[in-house]
């Protein structure tokens, strides 16, 4: 019986050296259900088990047709006789194939996400391609209210599995700019800023006005434009106020036709105008456009939606600006408004448009219109203010003897005397510091 079970292998055992003398010898040892080999490698012994499941499960069946009985067979073998007659039924049901190596994954694994719910992810990525985990789980969550909502995690390794993450190099933390007016009410701060101009398909350049309330995101317009002259963004401002209303404030940067650089106050024509129908301005610095951060946000992601790639004409980028339009303010959960869409939160403003009114000055000794060349003319005298406030009613009162002021509505903008021919500006008193509000 012994011999039955044990047979010895020996190589290199010539001129009666021991395995321990040789430099490379390899020992097997076969028992009645193992393979045991022992290789000698100069004189370390590296001892592994070797065990073929599929042999072994052969022999098994084997000799259990041969007519051996189940039980000493299953002690001989090291298993016991449930899992004898368990590889005996496979064999009987499957014949060879049953005897193979069976897959231990479970048949459902307990954290797995269901296959539906993986596809609607990979879906609304498809038709979203620049919307993020967070996104889409907003969208599940207000679309699909009856499934459980994945995790941000989970929804984030579905996409990295299926190729759909972009790798990004970490950027480093900028500290945020100056204080800033923040609101909370619709319409009480609108932004307005050109996105970067870029090339249609015809050649020509593209210069998208978009207008968006601070508050609830609401984006009131993206216009497709050939250019930033004034005389277009009067166009575009004056349907929006007539569509929505008047906001109290308007947040914009210094570039034209917001601001001038060289102008009275930084003024322009467009300026001049908010600030007749009760608009005040708001600026923010110069070479900080983090202060007008969530509009430059909406601008990412209008580049990454409607510019890729460029259409041919401005015809058919105006469509897909539309179309931007309307998912961004109906069907884009926002991140920063807990899910929400902006189109919930915005409302047209109170303040209805009428064409502003000729301003009127009780108080002042004169009141003079600005010539087309940015000029008071008292006479033969020749002022120079602005041709910001071309073609404007200013008010004029002698504060002192042969001092005059110059006021716009309101506000006060500088004084000018019998020999200087221009107006020099006092304090700016467009622009008030964010605690004075």
């Amino acid at each position: 019986m012994a011999d039955r079970q044990l047979g010895v292998g020996l190589q290199g055992r010539e001129n009666g050296n021991g395995p321990d003398d040789l430099p490379d010898t390899s020992f097997t040892f076969y028992t009645g259900h193992m393979v045991y080999t022992i290789k000698h490698l100069g004189g370390a012994q590296m001892p592994w088990k070797e065990c073929k499941p599929m042999d072994e499960r052969l022999r098994f069946v084997a000799r259990l047709l041969e007519g051996e009985k189940m039980a000493p067979l299953c002690r001989e073998f090291g298993i016991s006789r449930v899992t004898g007659y368990k590889i005996f039924a496979r064999y009987k049901e499957s014949g060879l194939e049953g005897l193979h190596d069976r897959s231990r994954r479970p048949y459902r694994q307990a954290n797995q996400l269901p296959y539906q719910v993986e596809r609607l992810i990979l879906s609304l990525k498809k038709e979203h391609p620049n919307w993020g985990a967070p996104k889409i789980r907003d969208k599940i969550l207000r679309e699909f209210s009856m499934l459980k909502p994945p995790a941000k995690s989970t929804i984030h390794a579905v996409l990295d599995r299926h190729g759909l993450v972009k790798r990004r190099k970490r950027r480093r933390y900028r500290a945020e700019g100056t204080a800033r007016i923040h609101v909370t009410e619709p319409n009480l701060l609108w932004c307005a800023d050109y996105k970067g101009e870029f090339m249609l398909g015809n050649k020509h350049y593209c210069y998208p006005l978009t207008i968006t309330d601070y508050s609830s995101r609401y984006l009131l317009c993206c216009e497709a434009l050939p250019s930033t002259r004034s005389d277009l963004a009067f166009t575009a401002f004056e349907r929006v106020f007539k569509e929505f209303g008047l906001p109290s404030a308007m947040r914009t940067d210094n570039g034209a036709p917001f601001g001038s650089g060289n102008a009275f106050f930084g003024l322009t024509r467009l300026s001049v105008w908010w600030l007749r129908l009760g608009i005040r301005i708001e600026r923010i610095k110069p070479g900080h456009p983090e202060q007008n951060g969530r509009h430059e946000r909406m601008h990412l992601t209008l580049k990454n939606d409607a510019t890729k790639p460029a259409s041919y004409n401005f015809l058919q980028q105006q469509e897909r600006f539309d179309r931007f339009m309307q998912v961004y303010n109906l069907e884009r959960p926002h991140q920063g408004l807990s899910g929400r869409y902006p189109g919930e939160l915005f409302t047209p403003s109170r303040r209805a448009y009428d064409p502003a009114k000729e301003p009127e000055y009780p108080f002042h000794d004169r009141t003079v219109r600005v010539t087309h060349c940015g000029r008071i003319c008292l006479g033969k005298r020749k002022i120079s203010l602005s041709l910001a406030f071309a073609g404007q009613l200013v008010g004029i009162r002698e504060v002192e003897d042969k001092i005059w002021l110059v006021s716009f509505m309101d506000y006060d903008l500088g004084f000018f005397d019998q020999d200087e021919g221009r107006v020099e500006p006092t304090t700016n008193p467009f622009f008030v510091e964010p605690e004075n509000l």
